[in-house]
């Protein structure tokens, strides 16, 4: 069974007495363990495409299968619910919380899911130490590089076991080499098994996946290159 399945996905917002067609009939197929880049200029679409992919939207037309459940026509309680249970985010700016610590940021996700303190501990610990941050444990975002800060958005993306992961420019805001070893860090966990989506503008980034699709206008095509 494939773990995503979009069906001729439309997403049209009306301003005023304008419709613009953010998605126009999105196809995509993943199974379990792919990884794949979207290429985008600006204002293609990728952030209508993440949001339905990570449940944060509802398509106008069309539908979207995750882990073979249609979640299309979910209500947002219904969304909240599948997000915090099969969708890791990775971030650009990393979104983490300056108050709290490596750990606690990488249990942010298990919180949401119910887990018991103690086991959220022991996951998070075990996670921060997965993407080499073992001794960084009680640092705050302040205290950490850029990539040590990234590397925990890696951590707390797959602390809830998602069925796939969703990562939005993730070298972005990272100097070549930092970027490389971040990218090499996703190399590595798709290889054992994790399910990947990578918007990037950066064609190196792109060649890791396994393949590329490209955006614009609204449209997703897969890339002939």
């Amino acid at each position: 069974m494939p773990i995503v399945e979009l069906n001729n996905v439309w997403k049209t917002y009306r301003m005023g007495h304008l419709l613009l067609h953010a998605l126009q009939g999105a196809n995509l197929t993943l199974e379990a363990g792919d990884m794949i880049a979207i290429m985008r200029p600006s204002g293609s679409g990728k952030s209508t495409l993440l949001n339905l992919l990570g449940c944060l939207d509802r398509p106008t037309l069309g539908a979207y299968k995750l882990g073979g459940r249609d979640v299309s026509t979910l209500d947002d309680d219904e969304l909240s619910e599948v997000r915090a249970s099969h969708i890791g985010f990775i971030f650009q700016s990393y979104n983490l919380i300056p108050q709290l610590n490596v750990v606690e940021n990488i249990e942010i996700p298990l919180y949401y899911k119910g887990v018991s303190e103690r086991e959220s501990y022991e996951r998070a610990v075990h996670l921060a130490r997965r993407v080499g941050l073992g001794e960084r444990l009680r640092h705050v975002p302040t205290e950490l590089s850029g990539g040590e800060r990234q590397r925990v958005g890696i951590a707390r993306a797959l602390a809830n076991s998602p069925l796939i992961v969703l990562a939005d420019e993730p070298t972005g805001n990272l100097d070549t080499a930092t970027g490389r070893q971040i990218l090499d860090m996703l190399y590595e966990l798709n290889q054992e098994g994790v399910t990947l989506v990578v918007v990037t503008h950066d064609p190196n980034v792109a060649a890791t996946a396994h393949r590329t699709y490209n955006m614009a206008d609204g449209r997703l095509d897969i890339s002939n290159s």
